[in-house]
């Protein structure tokens, strides 16, 4: 059984940062690429980082530049840095594992970000 926990949400202030953690328990033997993605209020779930098994690591264009995604593969947990948060950041962040062609999903983290 594959569990996602995410922590490290909350209330922070524009210009400010917040770092998010996920940890991966269960049979993490095979994960693949890991990412995080964030659904606001009335809109899809969109991607906005991910990293491969290898360090690749993409961002989507909205937060490249602010934002920066890391992996520890020795403690099966993720990591986002996110800095000079925007109003527009505000969401839920959810992070997803890739084991064995599966994706796995955590239960979401909330971030606001007041003006």
């Amino acid at each position: 059984q594959v569990k996602l926990v995410e922590s490290g949400g909350g209330l922070v202030q524009a210009g400010g940062s917040l770092t998010l953690s996920c940890a991966v328990s269960g049979d993490t033997f095979s994960i693949n690429a890991v990412g995080w993605y964030r659904q606001a209020p009335g809109k899809q779930r969109e991607l906005v980082a991910d990293i491969t098994s290898a360090g690749m690591d993409t961002y989507a264009e909205s937060v490249d530049g602010r934002f920066t995604i890391s992996r520890d593969n020795t403690k099966n947990t993720l990591h986002l840095q996110m800095n000079n948060l925007i109003p527009e950041d505000t969401a839920v962040y959810y992070c997803k594992a890739e084991i064995n062609w599966t994706d796995y999903w955590g239960q979401g983290t909330q971030v606001t970000v007041s003006s």
